[in-house]
């Protein structure tokens, strides 16, 4: 085990600490490492800080589906096990992903995340894409199987995120802003961060 298994909990929470970041959003599978950064925080204002804390204990603000499975239905998507649509995928190419997509063998389309979760994952990504209750869109493909299932997971998906995909497309075009943008988002996280810096010297008596 090298030394970043180690490190990386604690790099994320100052990256959380250092903006007195309030609300973070997160998945299921990162609640640890926010409850260590609200560990950290908490130790640090009870030795340091009681009077006047310097940092806020952060809360989890948790999305309609905290676990997204990819499209094997086996792990969460991740971009390193490839098994995720991509923004920058076209329609076609999303088709194409998603008649891959793993289900089951049975026939009739029902959402039961337990017993039947890839299918209960295509289902929910159908719900996030159009507002719709998974239960409800499970009902309405009933025995018509995954084929339709996916067809309309596809058309849903490619609905939802065509805008999305035309925005990219347009900043794609125009680098020079993207790098500008990028440009003032660190020099405003650096000022923050250097005023962080100088209330946690303080009140460690690390002034200069």
């Amino acid at each position: 085990i090298n030394a970043g298994m180690y490190t990386y909990p604690v790099h994320q929470a100052a990256d959380i600490l250092f903006c007195k970041g309030t609300v973070v959003p997160v998945g299921k599978d990162q609640l640890p490492h926010l409850e260590l950064t609200r560990t950290i925080a908490r130790r640090f204002n009870d030795r340091f800080a009681k009077n006047k804390p310097v940092f806020p204990e952060p809360q989890p603000l948790l999305s309609q589906a905290p676990i997204i499975l990819g499209l094997d239905g086996s792990q969460k998507m991740s971009k390193s096990r490839n098994n995720t649509i991509m923004l920058s995928t076209d329609e076609d190419e999303t088709a194409q992903l998603i008649k891959k997509a793993k289900t089951d063998s049975e026939r009739t389309i029902t959402y039961d995340p337990d017993n039947r979760p890839e299918v209960a994952n295509l289902l929910l990504l159908i719900s996030l894409a159009t507002g719709r209750k998974p239960e409800e869109i499970a009902a309405e493909i009933g025995d018509a199987g995954s084929g339709l299932l996916k067809k309309v997971l596809t058309e849903s998906l490619n609905e939802y995120l065509r805008p999305l995909r035309a925005r990219r497309k347009e900043l794609e075009q125009n680098m020079d802003y993207v790098r500008d943008v990028l440009r003032s988002g660190v020099a405003a996280a650096r000022a923050e961060a250097v005023q962080t810096l100088e209330e946690v010297r303080e009140v460690m008596n690390m002034t200069i």
